[in-house]
């Protein structure tokens, strides 16, 4: 945890409680668990400071239910006080796992359900909470972040309603465009990505790998992923390439314009391994189809990183692609609901961001700047340089 020093000597600005919704629970669980250790090994100046009761506990989680009438309304239940807390409400919109009854038939939870059930929350809280934080690691409505002709402007309304209800912080993770935090410009609002826990995952796993340009490369599957590709690369100190693609915009499918075709833009990619980031894989059509061209251009391996794994249309295509060797491994964060079946498939690699988290709570918490974590360079450089030199660690060893 970066800033250490800072931490020890600082406030906390009120008692933490976290708030992990049904559809977060897994998440919140882990977090909390770090939270817990962080505590007891931090030897912060107010620790024992009869004024800060409460700073290290055993459980940081407080107790809430959100149960669904049969017409399908629904109220949320906290157990616990909130009073005077430093409130901090984790909520996975993504999670399609979690079922309710309406009318006598079996109904899923969809992200406007997850986003009435935040709201409801919050209006449990009535007021009572010192400060409330949401954090809520893929957006809601994140993807219809602006107008374009006559629509809806989903995801800046909703920042802007729950700034009306109270919430003082958002705390995202890759916002599909960031600007959206201009609808509410007097709130906190903090999209960290995860370079580090991908390269850590990606490095753990494939021990063979040489990062450096003449054997590896980094690609965005279109331009709007450029920008996190070009800051991954030269943290890691390879070359950049990026596809583009041609959209029929005469035509809609599926409320978006399909693909014509992905025109490459880069350096040789013969025998290098190839890394894709993007923040979502969503059905995996196009994610898929960069990755066979990839390897079409004779690419060593593809490893395919991303935020979220979505995978709206099911796993067969990827399966099928794995079987026809188009890529290699598949690395999501545990950031949003991912079922059994794909963390039981061969190609998965989970890149764990409760650490992250919690470390991130544990800062706003005492009103600690998150600069350093915003942007960890320096930590994936100092891993990097572990993982190059490992060869000649172990023969040191040996030696010893």
């Amino acid at each position: 945890m970066p800033n250490l020093d800072e931490l020890r000597n600082a406030m906390p600005v009120a008692p933490l409680k976290i708030i992990a919704l049904e559809s977060a629970a897994m998440l919140g669980k882990s977090v909390n668990e770090y939270l817990v250790d962080f505590r007891k090994t931090i030897n912060n100046v107010h620790k024992h400071d009869s004024a800060f009761q409460g700073y290290e506990e055993k459980n940081y989680l407080i107790d809430v239910f959100t149960p669904k009438f049969g017409s399908g309304e629904g109220k949320a239940v906290i157990h616990d006080t909130v009073r005077g807390k430093d409130l901090f409400i984790i909520v996975d919109i993504t999670n399609h796992s979690i079922s309710y009854t309406l009318n006598g038939f079996t109904n899923y939870k969809s992200p406007d359900d997850h986003y009435q059930d935040l709201k409801r929350v919050i209006a449990a809280c009535a007021g009572k909470a010192h400060r409330i934080t949401v954090i809520m690691p893929f957006l809601y409505e994140g993807r219809q972040h602006k107008r374009s002709g006559r629509e809806s402007l989903d995801c800046a309304f909703a920042l802007e309603e729950l700034s009306k209800m109270g919430v003082s912080n958002f705390i995202t993770f890759d916002a599909h465009d960031p600007r959206v935090q201009n609808a509410t410009p007097l709130c906190g609002f903090d999209n960290f990505t995860p370079p580090y826990q991908f390269i850590r995952a990606l490095l753990q796993h494939e021990e063979d790998l040489i990062v450096d340009k003449e054997h590896t490369i980094v690609v965005s599957p279109d331009e709007g992923a450029l920008e996190r590709s070009v800051y991954f690369s030269s943290v890691l100190g390879v070359d950049t390439a990026m596809f583009y693609k041609r959209r029929d915009y005469s035509t809609i499918i599926d409320g978006k314009n399909p693909i014509v075709a992905h025109e490459f833009l880069g350096a040789d990619i013969d025998g290098k391994d190839v890394i894709i980031i993007d923040d979502m894989i969503s059905s995996g059509e196009s994610m898929l189809d960069t990755a066979k061209k990839l390897k079409e251009m004779n690419a060593k391996r593809v490893f395919i990183c991303t935020t979220f794994g979505l995978f709206t249309n099911g796993l067969e295509m990827f399966d099928k692609a794995y079987e026809k060797c188009y890529f290699d491994r598949i690395i999501t964060t545990n950031l949003n609901y991912r079922p059994e079946e794909l963390l039981q498939k061969p190609y998965y690699v989970e890149a764990n961001m409760s650490k992250f988290m919690a470390s991130i709570i544990d800062f706003v918490n005492h009103d600690v700047s998150l600069g350093n974590v915003l942007t960890p360079t320096e930590k994936i450089r100092e891993f990097l340089s572990r993982y190059n030199n490992r060869e000649n660690m172990l023969y040191n060893d040996i030696q010893a």
